[in-house]
C-alpha cells in the first residue's frame, strides 16, 4: 500500500505579512492513521523540499498526541524537509492521494496543473482522492472525465465559511472553500464548527477541520 500526501509550498499569509503553510496536525495525523496501517507513504509538494509548516498550528496550544509525536520522529521530519517535486510524479504505483490542508493551498496547491494532472488522474483510475479543511481548494479546477468539476454531483465538506470568520480571514483568503464548492456543483454539507465532519462519496473523501483529519485518512483506508 502506497500512499502519496501532497503538502503546500506556499508560506505568505496574502498581504498581512504572517506566515502561513501547512496545518501540522491534518498532516501528522492522517500520516500516522496511514503509517501505522503498513503503508508506505511518500510526500511531494509543488516546489519539493522544505514544506512550510504554518506557524500557529506548531503553537504550544495546537499541539495534539499526533504532533508531539511527529517531534520525536527524526525519519519523518527529515522526510518532510525533502519533499518530492509534484511534477516529477506520476498516480503509477500509488493506491491514493492526500491532502492535508491549512491556508497555504488557498494559494498554490488550488492553482497548479501537477496537482490537477494528479488528482484528475486517480480520480479516474477509481482511486482514492482525499483532502481536509482548507484542501478541499485543490478542486476548484479539477474536472471529471465528462468534462463537469470533479466535485459536481458529490457531497463535499471543507472548511466552512463561519470557521474562516471565527479566524478573521474571510478577507484575506483568495476564495472561500464552501463558496467554491457550492460553485463548483458540490453538495456542500457541515457539522459544527470545529467538531470532526468527514464525507466520502464514491473514492472521493473530505473532511471540514483539523479535528476531521484522522478520520479523513481512516476513510480512505476503508477504501483500499
Amino acid at each position: 500500500m502506497k500512499i502519496l500526501m501532497v503538502l503546500t509550498s506556499h508560506d505568505q499569509l496574502g498581504n498581512t505579512g504572517k506566515k502561513t503553510g501547512f496545518w501540522l496536525e491534518e498532516f501528522a495525523a492522517p500520516y500516522y492513521v496511514f503509517k501505522d496501517a503498513g503503508a508506505e507513504v511518500i510526500i511531494a509538494s509543488p516546489k519539493g523540499g522544505k514544506a512550510p509548516i504554518d506557524p500557529v498550528s506548531d503553537a504550544e496550544d495546537a499541539q495534539t498526541k499526533d504532533t508531539l509525536r511527529f517531534k520525536g520522529d527524526a525519519d519523518t521530519q527529515a522526510q518532510l524537509a525533502a519533499t518530492l517535486k509534484l511534477s516529477e510524479i506520476t498516480e503509477v504505483g500509488f493506491d491514493a492521494i492526500f491532502y492535508p490542508g491549512g491556508h497555504g493551498p488557498l494559494w498554490d496547491l488550488a492553482e497548479d496543473a501537477d496537482s490537477k494532472r494528479l488528482i484528475e488522474a486517480f480520480a479516474a483510475a477509481g482511486l482514492p482522492v482525499g483532502a481536509v479543511c482548507h484542501a478541499p481548494a485543490v478542486f476548484r479546477h479539477t474536472q471529471s472525465t465528462d468534462g463537469k468539476p470533479l466535485v459536481s454531483g458529490r457531497r463535499v465538506t471543507g472548511f466552512t465559511n463561519t470557521e474562516e470568520e471565527a479566524v478573521g480571514l474571510t478577507n484575506v483568503v483568495p476564495f472561500l472553500v464552501e463558496d467554491m464548492l457550492k460553485a463548483n456543483g458540490g453538495l456542500y454539507e457541515k457539522g459544527a464548527d470545529w467538531a470532526s465532519f468527514v464525507l466520502r462519496d464514491g473514492n472521493l473523501v473530505t473532511g471540514q477541520n483539523p479535528a476531521s483529519s484522522a478520520v479523513a485518512a481512516q476513510e480512505i483506508l476503508a477504501l483500499l
